[in-house]
């Protein structure tokens, strides 16, 4: 029995269901369990309470560092390999590069955020802008409304609307933009784009059967969006495919992390 283990959300009760159905029509027997946070979730992994674990970015990098021996990374979404985050102004702006930034107004995604909080707020002054001495004002998402937009949406309506000079927003969510009509080149310009790094992973302790290891792995990378079941999945976790895991790009958040304070 494959035991395994995410965080409470509605979207995840319905993934975590399918995924227990859609395994076990893989010859996969299942269980699975909720967790009130990543917290939780990273020390049920490491107690050995789960065998598989849906970790956020932060969760695997605490993971990791705990462990003796590193967990597999078994399966990821499609757009988390390679996630990037870039800096956006309004086009036609003649903020063009990050030191035109000194001065101006930036908007962060969520404190929570990786892709546009923690590593944003990273980039930035790994690439010479100190956030509270360069900018004339910075703030979160949880700083500035209590609206249930999604925040990296809310930057970049801030920055298009003037609010803000600048602000950070992953290349996921403007695919996402431009997916639903939304003319993004014509309302924003890019001017910095970020190392690629690794976002969200299934994580499978070391010493998993290697036979159901690659069961679990095979039977998502080949989910199909076109199946009822599959699409269910795959629409809980916003993305169209999942593949197989990557051990590379985690550094980056690694660094960020412990400069940070967050490990």
């Amino acid at each position: 029995m494959l035991r395994l283990g995410g965080t409470a959300s509605n979207s995840h009760m319905v993934v975590f269901q399918g995924l227990q159905k859609y395994l076990q029509i893989r010859g996969v027997e299942s269980d699975w369990v909720l967790y009130s946070g990543y917290d939780a979730l990273v020390e049920a992994f490491v107690s050995r309470e789960i065998d598989v674990a849906w970790n956020g970015p932060l969760s695997y990098v605490k993971i990791q560092r705990l462990l003796d021996v590193p967990s597999r990374v078994l399966v990821m979404r499609d757009e988390d390999v390679d996630f990037t985050t870039h800096f956006i102004s309004q086009a036609g702006s003649d903020i063009n590069s990050i030191e035109k930034l000194k001065g101006k107004s930036f908007a962060f995604g969520s404190r929570g955020s990786i892709q546009a909080g923690l590593l944003a707020y990273h980039f930035l002054k790994e690439a010479g802008i100190n956030p509270t001495q360069d900018l004339s004002n910075y703030s979160f998402f949880d700083d500035r409304t209590g609206d249930t937009r999604r925040d990296e949406v809310e930057v970049f309506e801030r920055v298009t609307e003037g609010e803000y000079d600048a602000g950070a927003i992953s290349a996921s969510t403007l695919l996402r933009l431009e997916l639903d009509g939304v003319d993004v080149h014509e309302r924003i310009q890019k001017f910095w784009d970020s190392p690629a790094y690794s976002h969200c992973c299934f994580t499978g302790q070391s010493d998993m059967d290697e036979e159901v290891s690659q069961m679990f792995t095979d039977a998502l990378v080949e989910m199909e969006y076109s199946d009822p079941l599959g699409k269910e999945i795959l629409d809980g976790e916003g993305c169209t495919a999942f593949v197989p895991g990557i051990t590379t790009g985690w550094e980056i958040l690694e660094v960020a992390a412990e400069q940070e304070g967050l490990i």
